[in-house]
């Protein structure tokens, strides 16, 4: 079928005897005739218009159209495109994006006898939900006329559909009401009412009165008021499965089945309004209207991702910020304890450089060299982790949760004031930690590497590699770009640990271990017990620790492979690192300016790695707090004003006369 550009040829090209593509491609014309450009709502209008007085003036065209209007109805089932699309067609979000993805890169046929895909070809673009809106009721009423003129004595076929909608709508709620995953999830109430249990009656109930000729006003709205009640029950019941995911973990496919039920209770609401509706033309264009705009979602891979991943990031931030309140320091103590704990970190970052440049002795394959340093450097955080002890860098990502937190007091009192002396006192922990490590890291490997120089007459590194070293620190090289790309994965080794956390949590796997038979028969009931305790409070660590060591050896190899160029500058391990290569050049690399533009450089690793990691941490954690709206140039003009009166709050601990008052002011 050729495409005529004007109506006189779509009109003419109506043939209600056409074979089935040809008559769906008719239709597809038609509306891509009345959409136009898409840059004009009244022009779109208008040109519908066009169309029904056309017909009107035309008895044998009104005739055609009628004909392939009724073998149109005949061979596409309606049902489906109001009761199914836009839904899933299994409740799981992998095979949604499947789905999404197909429907995004292969392009659809005419040829079919699913309303649902007809629909999606007909009226593709956000623009048609805009232009069927804006018809009026007179020009709804005169299209309705012109396609069935009369249905008939009883139901007509358009309240069928309606209620053959209903009735698949309500069939999908009761089955995904009664899976066990969400069954076994609501609370105890919920399951006792069983509200899912007589929903399929009530849509029969008022089949009955739609369907009966001497239905009475007063019982159709007492059926269609006890379906309302129900729908309602059955969303409560569902909603109470949030509160299960408060306490013990959130699944991305539960959240994708729950909302695919509480889209499918508003479905039948709607319905439900256009069948009783008295100007049943607009409420019908209405609801075309709308399933346009679910037709946009269902093709939307960011969408989905946006709908079904928010509870996720929020439950994912809410963990972290409570490890990362452990981050920051209020006090003169507190802030001691982080310098303490800091220099421990720098101690254990020492032995592994050294690892590190041994690992660089046996000469390993490119993919190996990597595993083998990822392994090294996961190791050593989680060391760190097991002894107590803190790397500077791993806390920003579980810090920023916690400031995140703070900005949902903004609108009380001095909260602003009290929002900066926080991020006060995150400024100054950081600077600690990065102090703590760096400071202990650096003179305790050049110990050693001086130490194996006297007594094994060799330092770790020979001369090349040491000048390399410095070379590649270089404050005007990538290492700057580096340290920020390194700020990257710690802020991926943060958002790994919550996943973990949750899953762990969400699998009950600490009840597991502290009372399932086998394992308590191989452990022992206390052993179990404290392996319970145990792996709950340091799972989220050991997936951090871990996670982010293999990034830090692998990714950098990967990237290579793949032509990238990319590597990782850890502020600590960088230090590590200068002071071996000075071990190995002795008292002469003081005059070399390599040394000095290197050490220059580790300032600004420092910063990178901190400021992007906890940058991309804050940011997710305000999306998951819904407090984007806060006026931030409020916040930024308080820090302003505090870095002009009082800039060494940033940097030093609070009088210790003050602990009291500033451990009381931070809580």
């Amino acid at each position: 079928m050729s495409r005529p550009d004007d109506l006189a040829g779509i009109l003419a090209a109506l043939q209600p005897q056409a074979d089935l593509a040809d008559r769906h491609l008719w239709l597809i014309h038609l509306l891509d005739w009345v959409r136009g450009k898409r840059d004009s709502v009244p022009g779109a209008v208008a040109r519908f218009q066009l169309f029904l007085d056309a017909v009107q003036a035309r008895p044998e065209l009104q005739a055609r159209l009628q004909a392939w209007w009724a073998r149109l109805i005949d061979t596409v089932d309606i049902t489906t495109l109001l009761a199914d699309f836009g839904f899933a067609p299994r409740t799981a979000l992998v095979s949604e994006l499947a789905v999404r993805l197909r429907t995004k890169w292969l392009p659809g046929t005419p040829e079919t006898i699913d309303a649902s895909e007809l629909f999606v070809l007909a009226l593709p673009h956000e623009f048609d939900a805009q232009w069927v809106s804006a018809l009026d009721e007179a020009q709804l009423n005169r299209l309705a006329a012109l396609l069935a003129p009369d249905d008939g004595p009883g139901i007509s076929l358009w309240h069928r559909a309606l209620l053959n909608a209903m009735t698949y709508c309500a069939g999908q709620i009761l089955s995904t009401g009664f899976a066990p995953e969400l069954r076994l999830r609501m609370s105890e109430a919920a399951r006792d009412a069983q509200p899912f249990h007589a929903l399929i009656s009530d849509v029969e109930s008022l089949r009955v009165e739609v369907q009966h000729a001497l239905r009475t006003p007063d019982r159709l709205n007492e059926a269609a008021q006890r379906l309302r009640e129900r729908l309602e029950a059955c969303r409560a019941a569902a909603a109470t499965v949030y509160t299960h995911f408060e306490d013990n973990g959130i699944s991305v496919g539960l959240v994708f089945r729950l909302r695919q039920l509480r889209e499918r209770i508003l479905r039948v609401r709607l319905l439900l309004d256009c069948l009783l509706s008295p100007k049943p033309a607009a409420t019908t264009a209405k609801l075309m209207a709308s399933l346009v705009q679910v037709g946009q979602e269902r093709r939307s891979l960011r969408a989905l991702y946006a709908s079904n991943s928010s509870l996720v990031a929020a439950k994912v931030a809410e963990r972290s910020a409570e490890t990362g309140e452990h981050y920051i320091t209020r006090t003169a103590a507190e802030y001691r304890s982080m310098v303490k704990k800091a220099a421990g970190g720098g101690l254990v970052i020492a032995f592994t450089t050294l690892a590190k440049f041994a690992l660089y002795a046996l000469t390993l394959s490119a993919f190996w060299a990597g595993f083998w340093a990822g392994f090294n450097y996961a190791v050593s955080f989680v060391l760190v982790q097991l002894l107590h002890f803190t790397v500077a860098t791993k806390q920003p990502a579980m810090t920023a949760p916690a400031m995140a937190a703070k900005l949902k007091e903004l609108g009380t009192g001095d909260a602003i004031e009290s929002f900066v002396d926080e991020i006060t006192h995150l400024v100054r922990s950081q600077v600690a930690a990065v102090l703590g490590n760096v400071l202990v890291v650096y003179p305790v490997v050049l110990g050693i590497a001086l130490l194996m120089l006297h007594t094994l007459g060799h330092a770790p590194i020979n001369t090349q590699q040491a000048e390399h070293v410095l070379a590649s620190l270089h404050l005007l090289g990538p290492s700057v770009m580096f340290a920020a790309f390194t700020g990257v994965l710690l802020f991926a080794s943060s958002i790994i640990a919550g996943w973990a956390e949750n899953w762990f949590v969400l699998a009950r796997l600490d009840s597991a271990i502290r009372y399932n038979p086998r394992i308590t028969r191989f452990l022992g009931v206390q052993r179990a017990g404290r392996w319970a305790h145990f792996l709950r409070e340091n799972i989220s660590g050991f997936a951090a620790n871990i996670s982010l060591g293999f990034m830090l050896g692998l990714v950098p190899v990967i990237a290579t492979f793949f032509g990238l160029g990319l590597d990782v500058r850890h502020v600590t391990l960088s230090a590590g690192q200068i002071a071996a290569a000075s071990a190995t050049l002795g008292l002469a690399v003081l005059h070399q300016p390599s040394f000095w533009w290197a050490v220059a450089t580790l300032p600004l690793l420092g910063a990178l790695n901190v400021g992007v990691s906890f940058y991309l941490a804050f940011n997710l954690a305000m999306r998951a707090r819904s407090v984007s709206g806060v006026d931030r140039s409020r916040i930024y003009a308080a820090i302003r004003a505090r870095l002009k009166s009082r800039p060494l709050d940033f940097f030093r601990p609070p009088r210790k006369v003050a602990d009291g008052i500033q451990a009381n002011s931070g809580s």
